[in-house]
């Protein structure tokens, strides 16, 4: 008598739902994985435009010189925003004595915006349902880790 080989119907069906149990664990996970990685993006160039305002305000001793052309956030001067795929930085405050820098998320993260200001002060201005926020910190994860 020959013996038939290979798998039933039902070992097929035990295997499809132990993979389907764990793509439905791993693929939450990983993309929040992915969105922190995008929020470190934009808190590293906040950091980074800040450090380049002080040094602008050294040069300048403001960060609103007549022009324009010549104010910080603007291509050409020691401080231009930075360019990212997943936020747009802009100034929306620019004083002779105080800044801001915002950076709103674009595409898959549009909930998402951070500000810094002259004396690094920085918010969380908004984010994602689910989320907890701060106005003291850049929240870097879902818990409102900072």
């Amino acid at each position: 008598m020959r013996r038939h080989q290979g798998f039933t119907l039902i070992e097929v069906m035990i295997t499809v739902a132990i993979v389907a149990i764990l793509a439905a664990i791993a693929i939450p996970a990983y993309s929040e994985y992915v969105q922190r990685a995008r929020i470190t993006e934009a808190v590293a160039s906040l950091s980074d435009m800040r450090v380049k305002m002080e040094q602008y305000f050294q040069d300048n001793r403001s960060w609103a010189p007549p022009g324009p052309t010549v104010a910080p956030c603007n291509a050409g001067t020691v401080a231009p925003l930075p360019t990212t795929p997943n936020f747009v930085f802009t100034c929306p405050v620019l004083t002779a004595t105080t800044y801001t820098i915002l950076a709103t998320g674009a595409n898959t993260m549009a909930a998402f915006s951070y500000s810094v200001d002259q004396a690094n002060n920085r918010a969380t201005v908004s984010l994602p349902g689910g989320w907890t926020s701060s106005a003291t910190c850049w929240v870097l994860k879902r818990d409102g880790t900072c």
